[in-house]
């Protein structure tokens, strides 16, 4: 397992930078060998050390990826004794990972496929949601906005208002859908779409709940057509957020690189 050792692994281009993307590579080697069945369930995963040495990375980046492959249900960690290789998914088995959201385009594609389901979870909400639902959904608006106020990043809330739409449609399978994906369906929390400073934090959150109380008053009113629309808008809103916050960085990566070559050259 020593293909990749060339001193330092360089990395794609990825959400989370560097460290991100090199973990990436190397959940995409392990977990193709556990699907291929190269590595058998019970088999013991090459050791830590082994794995900085074969691949060519810090440690910090093998234990990203070992916690990524037990994400996604393809190994489990014993103290003491390392990582070992779980049963493998079927073949075919839709599935998402964490290492695939690793890249602008990837991001893009999960919106993409968020805008179809999740506007259509929202038009049939209007239509059947319960009054105790509609309170869960008002809740979980009065949850983020505390949670901004606070200064933090408000990914829970915001999750659990896209999944209480989903539950409100009456049909288990928009709601397993955004269970399955998690928290990954928060942009914010594979890149940072934010910024640095806690003014900029509020402003950008206060927006995104503002789009929330849209679906919400769409769905509160039984608006179905209403309901996809501002859903649709949201996500689409969300994407273009997505994809200044990759415009600013690649920015600030050519600012800084300007920089550094003009110190060099003096």
């Amino acid at each position: 397992m020593r293909t990749h050792r060339s001193g330092r692994a360089r990395s794609g281009r990825g959400a989370g930078g560097t460290r991100e993307s090199l973990a990436a590579r190397i959940v995409r080697g392990l977990g193709g060998r556990i699907l291929r069945g190269t590595l058998k369930p019970g088999d013991r995963l090459p050791s830590e050390h082994e794995l900085v040495d074969a691949f060519g990375v810090s440690r910090a980046v093998v234990r990203e990826a070992i916690t990524s492959l037990k994400a996604e249900g393809l190994v489990a960690t014993r103290q003491g004794a390392g990582a070992f290789v779980l049963q493998a998914r079927r073949a075919g088995t839709f599935h998402v990972a964490h290492a695939d959201l690793s890249t602008l385009e990837e991001l893009i594609h999960m919106m993409e496929l968020r805008a179809t389901v999740e506007a259509e979870a929202a038009g049939l909400a209007a239509l059947r949601r319960s009054a105790a639902q509609l309170a869960g959904l008002r809740e979980a608006l009065d949850r983020m906005e505390r949670s901004v106020e606070q200064g933090e990043d408000a990914v829970e809330p915001d999750f659990q208002f896209h999944l209480r739409i989903a539950e409100a449609t009456g049909n288990r399978h928009f709601a397993g859908f955004i269970r399955y994906v998690g928290t990954m369906l928060i942009p914010r929390t594979r890149v940072n779409v934010i910024g640095r400073e806690p003014a900029q934090r509020r402003e950008y959150l206060a927006g995104v709940n503002r789009e929330h109380e849209e679906i919400c008053r769409a769905i509160a009113g039984q608006d179905a057509d209403g309901a996809r629309a501002a859903m649709r808008t949201h996500l689409e809103r969300s994407r273009e957020r997505l994809r200044s916050a990759y415009r600013n960085r690649k920015e600030h990566s050519s600012d800084t690189r300007s920089t550094i070559k003009r110190r060099r050259s003096s």
